[in-house]
């Protein structure tokens, strides 16, 4: 995870109104090459939780919730599914062909330092295909749980890639996630990333979820982008103060802790608008 946007990481029912919004179903036309699907957006500003550190019971209020691949989705809420897309989880190195470990001109892996992960390499069409293979899996996983979204993580991976990654192999690689998440009957989420805005329906991506948007100056360019189909997490006051002032009426915004805790923590810490 790169050192601007600092954590990318890791039951109770909604209201009646809450539930409706939740229902409604988009439809979205498939610019990448699929046919179109009827995925379900999250409700514009909906209250929000960020729980890829771990699941916990959500606190009142909360419509929308995104949980890593591993955990099962709340009941009765809009739920997205996180997966790290373009890294390697620590722990699961031994998981990938070595072969699509990115490596740089000596031969050494390409490492996201802030978090140990290696990246992954997607810079040839069978590469990418193969990549996708394996994570497409996970997508299934979070459809057969009954996600409503998916989240992939580390779109902007190429910016740590010590230039052996480029914007098109990212865009590339997402559009083949996104075919295949809406053949799920999933929406897909941009994850951060604002320069690559202007690819969006290319990419097949339907909103988004945005960190610290606030304190980058960056929810304006998410919010026209997405017409207001944004959740953003904040990791600093500054930053959530802003988000608020300027998006708080507009958009999903929420407050946690680097670390994303959860709520039995002494870190935990969440605050909405």
């Amino acid at each position: 995870m790169p050192a601007n946007h600092a954590v990318r990481r890791r039951w109770a029912a909604a209201s009646v109104a809450a539930a409706a919004a939740v229902a409604a179903v988009v439809a979205i036309s498939v610019s990448n090459g699929a046919s179109a699907s009827e995925v379900a957006l999250p409700p514009v500003h909906g209250g929000f939780d960020y729980q890829i550190g771990g699941a916990y019971t959500p606190p009142k209020g909360v419509d929308i919730v995104s949980r890593d691949r591993k955990d099962s989705p709340a009941d009765g809420l809009y739920n997205i599914c996180y997966v790290n897309a373009f890294q390697v989880q620590p722990g699961e190195r031994d998981q990938w062909p070595d072969d699509l470990l990115l490596r740089d001109a000596n031969g050494d892996l390409v490492i996201d330092e802030d978090w140990n992960e290696p990246l992954l390499d997607i810079r040839t069409a069978k590469k990418r295909e193969r990549v996708a293979d394996k994570v497409n899996g996970w997508i299934d996983g979070c459809a057969d749980k009954g996600f409503d979204a998916v989240e992939p993580d580390n779109y902007d991976s190429y910016e740590r890639s010590q230039k052996l990654l480029t914007t098109t192999h990212a865009r590339e690689f997402i559009a083949l996630l996104s075919k295949h998440a809406h053949a799920q009957g999933l929406a897909i989420a941009q994850k951060n990333t604002a320069a690559l805005l202007p690819d969006r329906k290319a990419a097949g991506l339907d909103f988004a979820v945005v960190e610290e948007c606030g304190e980058y100056d960056e929810c304006e360019q998410f919010a026209k982008a997405y017409d207001d189909h944004v959740v953003a997490v904040e990791y600093g006051e500054k930053g959530f103060a802003k988000a608020c002032d300027g998006w708080g009426d507009r958009l999903s915004v929420v407050l946690r802790d680097r670390d994303v805790s959860t709520d039995d923590s002494e870190d935990y810490v969440r605050e909405t608008c």
